[in-house]
């Protein structure tokens, strides 16, 4: 769980599952992310053990070499949200999960 600037030990210890990016997921109303892990779904748990709301958390995949991000995971189908894919569709959800990202993980 990253709720401040992560160092690049922390960095380095969630790049361990994939090698070149990481599975995040971030709550866009309490700007914390979970990370590293094998599946987004476990980022999304570790989340929702904390006290996120299901509707916050979205998940994406970021590259701390390129500070590039794919905003695809499973987690982000939600009919009742009007997402109706794995990408999260809507321009001010994706410029927050990058704002947040860029925050906490960007630049190291």
């Amino acid at each position: 769980m990253i709720r401040e600037r992560a160092t690049k030990q922390q960095i380095d210890e969630m790049l361990k599952t994939w090698g070149v990016f990481i599975k995040i997921v971030v709550d866009i109303e309490r700007e914390i992310l979970a990370g590293g892990a094998e599946r987004h779904y476990e980022c999304e748990q570790e989340l929702l053990k904390d006290g996120s709301k299901q509707k916050n958390l979205w998940g994406a995949d970021w590259c701390p070499y390129t500070q590039e991000m794919v905003f695809e995971s499973i987690i982000n189908i939600r009919p009742s949200q009007n997402n109706r894919t794995m990408i999260i569709e809507s321009p001010d959800i994706r410029e927050r999960v990058t704002q947040i990202t860029l925050q906490l993980l960007g630049g190291l």
